[in-house]
């Protein structure tokens, strides 16, 4: 086994902790640690993603489900539009005019996004309690917007192979009204739907490495027990703060990776290569 593959699948691992311990934000660096670890093409690791996030999500959600800790109801509501703008978002990154560095500058920018919101909520306090009045409802009819946010967070989950759940939990909250325990609940349910939509959408699109998906999922699967393990033993919210700001230096890696130019460079290159190779022929 190359040194490369391994260091892949110790994150992996990785990944999982860090969903155990934080109960979300781990699974964003799939995309990145497929694609700049393990080499594979982006929406090749896009696709893979999808896998990885619903599988995770999917067990996840099991536990908030036996505790009561899902809205059904509002559950149908945003994730039947969620799954719509997964589906449509994955067709979307099908299509010849967007380009792999598109989707991963994108991606980059959603996950500063959720890098800020992960920095921003260590400082309001870790306890049920103290989490409770952070975010009120907006007003009463505010639930009617839920389908447009739905579709839109969905959209980005197909394009880009993020879950969205640090958009979802505070839609669920400011324009449903659900509580935030039964939102972090629900969200995971939600996640998973979305991964399930926004793969088929690529489904007959990418060649998929089997393989290595199930292997990284079900490395992905023992870190989240692991990282539920240790948690009760360490302090969620530096770790949520130092993890934000890890986040925050991935995102710019991958922004730096694939800044305007550079992979123009590579074009050029592969089509030297290319030239050299029919000329040999």
């Amino acid at each position: 086994m190359e040194l490369m593959q391994l260091l892949g699948y110790i994150l992996a691992v990785a990944i999982g902790v860090s969903l155990g311990l934080l109960g979300g934000g781990g699974s964003v660096l799939a995309l990145p640690i497929l694609v700049y670890v393990m080499g594979v093409e982006a929406k090749t690791a896009i696709a893979m993603t999808l896998v990885i996030v619903g599988t995770v999500s999917c067990l996840g959600a099991i536990p908030h489900a036996r505790r009561g800790n899902i809205d059904l109801k509002t559950t149908l509501i945003f994730g039947s539009a969620t799954t719509i703008g997964a589906y449509g978002g994955a067709r979307l990154a099908t299509l010849p005019f967007i380009s792999s560095t598109f989707q991963l500058v994108l991606f980059a920018l959603a996950m500063l996004s959720a890098a800020v919101l992960m920095i921003y909520r260590s400082h309001k306090g870790t306890s049920e309690s103290e989490a409770e009045p952070a975010l009120k409802p907006i007003c009463k009819y505010c639930w009617l917007w839920l389908p447009t946010e739905g579709i839109a967070v969905g959209m980005l989950t197909g394009l880009v192979g993020v879950g969205g759940g640090f958009a979802i939990v505070p839609a669920l909250v400011l324009l449903g009204n659900v509580p935030i325990k039964q939102a972090i609940g629900s969200s995971l349910l939600i996640i998973a739907a979305n991964a399930l939509a926004g793969f088929i959408g690529y489904l007959g699109k990418v060649d998929l490495d089997w393989s290595l998906t199930v292997t990284f999922t079900f490395l992905a699967g023992l870190g989240t027990v692991l990282g539920g393990y240790l948690s009760q033993f360490v302090e969620a919210k530096n770790l949520q703060k130092g993890f934000g700001y890890f986040l925050l230096a991935v995102a710019a890696f991958v922004l730096f990776q694939n800044r305007p130019g550079v992979n123009d460079r590579k074009s050029d290159i592969s089509d030297d290569h290319t030239i050299k190779f029919v000329k040999q022929k």
